[in-house]
């Protein structure tokens, strides 16, 4: 017998593997400034909430706070990571940002209702980010010195695991309702682009990846944590989360025809050890 919380562990599975895809999709859109890059994306990626909501775009409707609050999720947590990007370390910035699954984990008892602090679970959770860590950097030296880039990192993975927890928390609404958070936060996206980036000329191939992505990772993954958040533990779909570095990490070795070294072959004991330890946690 399955037992509660499996279909929302195995939707949130389903999240971050296509999460594991962004990494390869954004080394193939490289040139392509990150705002627009995000936007089209997300304008891309609202479009799954048609056939979701059976086009029935009065599903689409929430109160102004919680889509003040998708918008914060979607639209503030990729504009903060941006910004972390230009201004420290790319590998550094990315290992603040991926703070967020041990955030999930601490705050879900403070921000979720009959959900309990249980040391088991930070244990686990921290384990599992050293294997992200891991999984991140690799064998490559990190520059010791404090960039300014780092607060934003942090900034970014505070808003994503708020984001994912306050959803919780708002009057329910439909999981086809995150169209609207994405077509607002796009709109934004591009805002910016317009405001703070050079433009751009996309080819053929740039709008086919664009399309990829906003129907992968910056479309169906959000729909599918949604899901995954209303069906499951959040505690638990935290620590599934440290696979998502790792899987990405998978994806560029595979891509490039590299062998994974031993900080992956380490990595993936330690995340799927944590995952071990927290999941038979209650």
């Amino acid at each position: 017998m399955r037992e509660p919380g499996f279909k929302g562990l195995a939707l949130a599975l389903g999240a971050i593997t296509l999460w594991s895809t962004l990494a390869s999709l954004s080394v193939a859109l490289a040139r392509v400034p990150p705002l627009l890059l995000t936007g089209l994306a997300l304008l891309a990626g609202s479009l799954i909430a048609l056939p979701l909501s059976g086009f029935d775009l009065r599903q689409w409707r929430v109160p102004l706070a919680t889509l003040a609050l998708g918008v914060y999720g979607l639209f503030g947590y990729h504009f903060m990571f941006f910004i972390a990007l230009r201004f420290a370390p790319p590998v550094q910035a990315n290992l603040v940002n991926y703070l967020w699954p041990l955030l999930i984990v601490l705050l879900a008892p403070a921000l979720l209702r009959n959900l309990h602090f249980r040391w088991m679970h930070v244990l686990a959770a921290c384990i599992g980010f050293s294997g992200a860590a891991i999984a991140i950097v690799g064998n490559r030296s990190l520059d010791s010195a404090f960039a300014w880039g780092y607060v934003p990192a942090l900034a970014a993975a505070f808003i994503w695991a708020s984001y994912s927890l306050l959803t919780q928390r708002v009057p329910h609404f439909p999981t086809s309702a995150i169209g609207a958070f994405a077509l607002v936060s796009g709109l934004l996206s591009l805002l910016c682009h317009g405001l703070l980036e050079p433009s751009a000329d996309l080819s053929l191939r740039d709008l086919m990846l664009i399309a990829a992505m906003g129907l992968g990772p910056l479309g169906a993954a959000f729909f599918l944590w949604d899901a995954a958040l209303k069906r499951g533990d959040a505690r638990r779909i935290g620590l599934l989360s440290f696979l998502t570095p790792l899987l990405s990490t998978l994806l560029l070795l595979g891509l490039r025809h590299e062998t994974p070294g031993w900080p992956v072959m380490l990595a993936t004991a330690l995340i799927v050890g944590a995952a071990a330890i927290g999941l038979r946690q209650r």
